[in-house]
């Protein structure tokens, strides 16, 4: 698995490398890869089917001048910014592996994810850190990492979120309740379901690419297509919903 530690000048750039490396993978063109980024500014991100209105304080969002994305995958609604680790895995789908199909690759990426976290955590007992709902990582029963997924036919994008040392109260006060939960939130708001790991950005990258077994590669990313840019700068995009 190639290791690709790049983050772009701007949020919708950085969206569209994610759709970009699945697609080249698809294409024959990338092997499997593991991919870090990290924004350093705010915004907020919507999963490919959530209805902004209903997810999003958009009114706060505007009198910050903090913009509102879509990506490619399914999911809830986030805020990203400084202390908010990204990362993405391409992986093949085969008819054998864990990747065959969504529940079973959500199983198998979510585990080798807090294998990977849980191998630097020392957090004291009776605290464990565990995978909670479907998609999410949780210490004890506060979640600090959200993840989605998209599938092609031969390859499967994979992302999500770790919050190392974010500003938690910015995530209340941009976003609204969701309009879905996992049952282990039990209607709790933002402010009370959510921490941060406060663990170092660069030792979180090495614990995964490691369990990953990804190496750096002397190859150039992918170019990402003026389009698929574009797209994720649109309104007829962002805002379909």
């Amino acid at each position: 698995m190639t290791l690709l530690d790049l983050t772009l000048p701007t949020p919708a750039e950085n969206l569209a490398l994610d759709e970009a490396l699945l697609d080249a993978a698809e294409a024959g063109e990338r092997r499997e890869v593991l991919r870090f980024w990290e924004s350093p500014t705010p915004f907020v991100v919507v999963g490919y089917a959530n209805k902004i209105a209903s997810e999003v304080n958009v009114t706060e969002c505007e009198a910050r001048g903090i913009p509102i994305f879509r990506r490619c995958s399914g999911g809830g609604t986030v805020v990203q910014g400084p202390g908010c680790l990204n990362y993405a895995v391409i992986l093949r789908i085969t008819e054998t592996a864990p990747t065959r199909n969504i529940s079973s690759a959500n199983e198998f990426i979510m585990e080798r994810v807090r294998n990977a976290i849980s191998s630097i955590t020392h957090h004291p007992s009776p605290i464990t850190l565990s995978v909670c709902g479907h998609t999410d990582l949780a210490l004890g029963s506060l979640k600090f990492s959200g993840n989605a997924q998209r599938r092609r036919k031969h390859f499967l994008l994979f992302h999500g979120t770790l919050l190392l040392n974010f500003d938690l109260p910015l995530i209340s006060e941009l976003l609204n309740m969701p309009s879905l939960q996992p049952d282990y939130r039990a209607s709790r708001a933002h402010e009370q379901f959510i921490t941060n790991l406060d663990l170092p950005a660069d030792q979180v990258k090495c614990a995964l690419a490691a369990e990953w077994q990804a190496t750096e590669s002397s190859s150039p990313p992918p170019e990402i297509p003026l389009m698929l840019v574009q797209k994720y700068n649109s309104a007829e995009w962002n805002k379909k919903f």
